[in-house]
């Protein structure tokens, strides 16, 4: 059984089947964009893509899935007939990963005959919210670490265990070091990080014997939990623990702290391993932290080499979706939109362009399809026929196009708090149509004229 084609909400499947029972097999185009930015953002970093070529290319109905159908009495023999045959056979159009966008943007657009795009909603939606989110979120804590290392610790607290390999990708895309997670590790190629936690401490009978048992078995290697007494007194410990690994030829690499004042306390650690002639040891500190936590205790003047991120990364917690929405805008060759309150939709097959001054992003302009602006298009065909054009793009390589595409972002949209947003305009053809076809639905629909 293909548990992911059946990952899908029901009224997917029971629209697909009405438009089969009316033989509305006409080309659709849907277009997946957000609609508003959560608070304290104004970005939204693209990740996900991947998974959804991926999706799109596997799609299919297997026997089982088809027996299940069945079972529900739903679903008419004929068309449970033609889903067994049905494939993926349209295209996409995308922002590449590692690339910012904003509201209102498509970030993909699926055209194909109606029923397969119509069926593609519900994964797409689902993968590129949860990616989107974490990546942005974590892009903010690499910004607020100032240059500071960030591992990914989140894993015993995602929602799920696809989640927490999804945010080890999305993660480390937006600059994370390394994970935790050792799967990540090796489907991703992400460098995975972690020594011991408290149990393996309290298992000794002495603090300094745990220090000395983990430095004996990972001689180059040694990161020191030392905050589960008294961090201080924990910091003298591992200074002496390292002064004997240097006599046997080794040098301990760091010391980790997970509660207490991080800014007082990580001062103090240092001073310690100072006195020690140990001034080089990195100190790392993990525990509720996220971009706030990390800008306001290296605002309070820590001391603290590098942060371990876990449950507020791998949840977003301040902002743990978008208002992401996957809507229909053209069937048939028929623009198409939506008019409720706070919910409208933008007409036709879509492009976005951008436009810089003195080397940052100063807006952008949704447009339709053919329409030819001066600005760098964001979105490029990458499937055609069912299929994906070229390979998969490495995690590097999206990872470096972020990191060159976050440098030409003014440092006034990057602010952890109420940040300014870019311009976003809408094309003068685009904003041309799109009043055509209002003025359209409303005669039709309201009897307005």
């Amino acid at each position: 059984m293909n548990e992911t084609v059946l990952l899908t909400d029901q009224y997917e499947l029971t629209m697909a089947a009405a438009y089969f029972h009316h033989q509305m097999f006409a080309e659709a185009t849907f277009s997946l964009f957000i609609r508003e930015y959560p608070a304290d953002r104004a970005y939204f970093l693209n990740a996900g893509m991947d998974d959804v070529l991926a999706y799109l290319e596997s799609f299919r109905f297997e026997g089982g899935d088809l027996d299940y159908l069945d079972s529900t009495g739903i679903f008419s023999r004929e068309f449970l007939d033609y889903l067994s045959r049905l494939r993926f056979t349209g295209e996409v159009a995308a922002i590449p990963e590692g690339r910012l966008f904003f509201k209102d943007e498509p970030i993909l657009e699926v055209t194909a005959p109606i029923i397969e795009a119509q069926l593609a909603e519900t994964v797409i939606i689902n993968l590129v919210n949860l990616q989107v989110s974490i990546a942005t979120k974590a892009s903010r804590c690499v910004h607020a670490a100032r240059g500071r290392g960030l591992v990914d610790f989140s894993l015993r607290r995602t929602q799920g265990k696809d989640a927490g390999l999804k945010v080890a990708r999305s993660s480390y895309l937006a600059g994370f070091k390394g994970t935790s997670n050792v799967l990540a590790g090796k489907l991703y190629g992400i460098p995975v990080s972690g020594t011991m936690a408290h149990s393996f401490i309290t298992s000794f009978e002495r603090e300094s014997e745990a220090f000395r048992a983990f430095a004996e078995t990972f001689p180059d290697n040694t990161v020191l939990l030392i905050d589960t007494y008294d961090t201080v007194e924990g910091a003298r410990k591992a200074v002496a623990v390292a002064k004997e690994m240097a006599k046997k030829g080794h040098q301990l690499k760091g010391v980790r702290l997970d509660s207490g004042d991080m800014a007082r306390l990580s001062r103090e650690v240092r001073e310690v391993f100072r006195a020690g002639g140990l001034g080089d040891v990195e100190i790392f500190a993990s525990g509720g932290f996220d971009e706030f936590k990390i800008d306001r205790v290296l605002s309070e003047g820590g001391d603290i080499d590098a942060f371990g991120v876990g449950t507020k990364i791998g949840t977003s917690a301040d902002a743990p979706y978008t208002d992401i929405a996957y809507k229909l805008v053209q069937y048939d060759g028929r623009p198409v939109l939506k008019l409720s309150s706070g919910k409208k939709t933008l007409v036709g097959e879509k492009q976005v362009y951008r436009f810089y001054e003195n080397g940052k992003i100063r807006r952008d302009v949704i447009a339709l399809r053919d329409e030819a602006l001066d600005g760098e298009p964001l979105l490029s065909q990458v499937m055609k026929s069912g299929r994906r054009l070229g390979e998969a793009e490495s995690l590097e390589t999206i990872r470096e196009r972020f990191q060159q595409e976050f440098e030409h972002l003014d440092e006034k949209h990057k602010s952890l708090r109420e940040p300014a947003r870019v311009e976003v305009e809408l094309g003068k053809e685009l904003r041309k149509l799109q009043e055509e076809v209002i003025h359209e639905v409303k005669e039709k629909e309201l009897g307005e004229s």
